[in-house]
């Protein structure tokens, strides 16, 4: 089972969703950015270097939110969220299709990655 995490990253009262390229598993599907664990790297030192590695920003990480274990037809996860903040740095959307700061309130709008839906299920009942 693949561990993956992903950031729930606040700026200003909005959320930063990604859109995944045509060319991703499950592409063209939205998701909180983030990425695999690497052997012997903590859940926070992971999250931290994928959105380095695929947006170009600092965050600061806050608290984990639900677990979710997810099984695709192909594979399997468990994806680890984390609330973050955002600190510096030029969004540059490296590997997907196109990111964007949204409304808490607008999430249900997109087109989610299935893993994903559990997480925003739970954000919209904290932040609403």
């Amino acid at each position: 089972m693949l561990e993956v995490t992903c950031a729930i990253i606040f700026k200003d009262n909005h959320v930063l969703i990604a859109q995944r390229s045509a060319n991703m598993i499950l592409p063209l599907k939205w998701e909180f950015p983030g990425g695999k664990v690497e052997a012997g790297e903590s859940k926070a030192a992971c999250l931290a270097r994928e959105i380095k590695e695929e947006l170009s920003l600092e965050i600061s990480i806050g608290k984990g939110l639900t677990d979710v274990i997810h099984h695709y037809s192909d594979f399997s996860l468990r994806l680890y969220p984390f609330i973050c903040e955002y600190e510096s740095g030029e969004l540059n959307a490296i590997e997907h299709m196109q990111v964007k700061w949204e409304k808490i309130a607008n999430l249900m709008a997109y087109d989610w990655a299935a893993a994903d839906v559990p997480v925003v299920k739970e954000l919209m009942e904290l932040y609403q």
